[in-house]
């Protein structure tokens, strides 16, 4: 008998039964619901029975009941579970999958091939270029990129995967609807509206906690064909990150950097210990292989009415100054320098004395 998503957070609930119990009962298959109750800890089946047979005087009916309510408020919210339709069964292969993961967004972005895209929150310039050239020629090349909204590495990957009119998945260590950090309002909002997907183990209204960050990180990388750890010292949680994707069965990758800057440090340290050196895409695609790569078709640069920001349809060779381009695009100051930035990021906008100019075409290369 198939559960629905009530009854699979109902067993999320339960008292004394964690993620990986629930995985090995999963994986048994029992029946549902006497197979469950036989095969559960006596508290838990105990609770879970109370649910079944007088779900008023159960401690779970509350939580439950709020859970509808929170799915029901919106087309975009969801409750996914093994046997979901969006379930990804890549999470089945990892030793502590969720028992449900709560979504809010465009589920389809799960349907493709995905790449965990990880790194510093204080990014050299180099590795911020990096991130973004990267992530937005994976989402040209139809990769979804999944990483944690964290300011950084994360950020900008995402981001940049979102403007190249790619999708990219945000796993997080709080609720879906919590926005964390506060400076990513903006990119959570962005990730709901054109595609993306936010994701949580963590009921809505969780606020973050330290102690979530790490498994959070197993389920980033667990999603994820791979994981390209872009910048990160030596002692990171990036390279957590990447011990876990080893754990998991998945490509490590990392991008080389100079000796001399601490936040290449652990990239070189996960290459020296066997970590694929990634110096171009052509490497990167080299190294996942077993997925479909298939360009998408993109918008043109040149064309300026159908690029991803239009903003750039504003610049030419000669500068602009900001407020013209504000009053030209009817953006906000503070999104107008984000757009810009992001331009500079991707190669495609420099600023010069006077204001921005936008630069020349250029082929993989940022």
């Amino acid at each position: 008998m198939q559960r629905n998503a009530m009854e699979w957070l109902a067993l999320s609930l339960l008292p004394g039964v964690g993620a990986s119990r629930l995985a090995a009962l999963v994986a048994e298959q029992p029946a549902w619901p006497d197979g469950w109750l036989a095969a559960l800890p006596h508290p838990a089946a105990q609770a879970l029975r109370l649910w079944l047979e007088h779900p008023a005087k159960s401690p779970l009916a509350e939580r439950i009941e709020v859970a509808a309510e929170w799915l029901a408020t919106s087309a975009d919210r969801d409750l996914l579970h093994p046997g979901h339709p969006a379930w990804p069964e890549a999470l089945e292969q990892i030793a502590d999958p969720p028992p449900v993961l709560w979504a809010m967004g465009d589920p389809t972005a799960l349907e493709g091939p995905r790449l965990a895209m990880v790194g510093t929150r204080r990014p050299t310039r180099e590795g911020r270029g990096n991130a973004a050239g990267f992530a937005r020629q994976l989402a040209e090349h139809g990769w979804c990129v999944v990483s944690g909204m964290a300011l950084g590495i994360d950020g900008i990957a995402q981001q940049a995967a979102l403007d190249a009119g790619g999708q990219s998945i945000a796993v997080l260590g709080c609720g879906v609807d919590v926005i964390y950090p506060a400076r990513h309002r903006h990119l959570q909002d962005e990730l709901r509206e054109r595609g993306g997907l936010l994701l949580s183990e963590h009921p809505p209204g969780t606020r973050a906690r330290a102690g979530f960050f790490p498994r959070r990180n197993r389920l980033i990388t667990g999603l994820s064909r791979g994981v390209l750890v872009v910048e990160a010292a030596e002692r990171s949680g990036s390279l957590v990150s990447a011990r876990l994707a080893a754990e998991q069965g998945r490509e490590v990758l990392a991008l080389p950097g100079s000796i001399h800057n601490p936040q290449a440090r652990g990239c070189l340290h996960l290459i020296r210990e066997g970590a694929a050196l990634v110096r171009d895409l052509d490497d990167l695609l080299a190294e996942l292989v077993g997925w479909s790569a298939v360009p998408v078709p993109m918008p043109r640069a040149e064309d300026d009415a159908a690029h991803s920001d239009p903003l750039l349809g504003w610049l030419s060779d000669s500068p602009t100054p900001v407020d013209v381009l504000v009053e030209l695009s009817g953006l906000a100051v503070a999104e107008c320098q984000r757009r810009l930035l992001m331009l500079e990021l991707e190669g495609q906008a420099a600023q010069a004395s006077g204001g921005w100019v936008r630069l020349p075409s250029r082929s993989g290369a940022w």
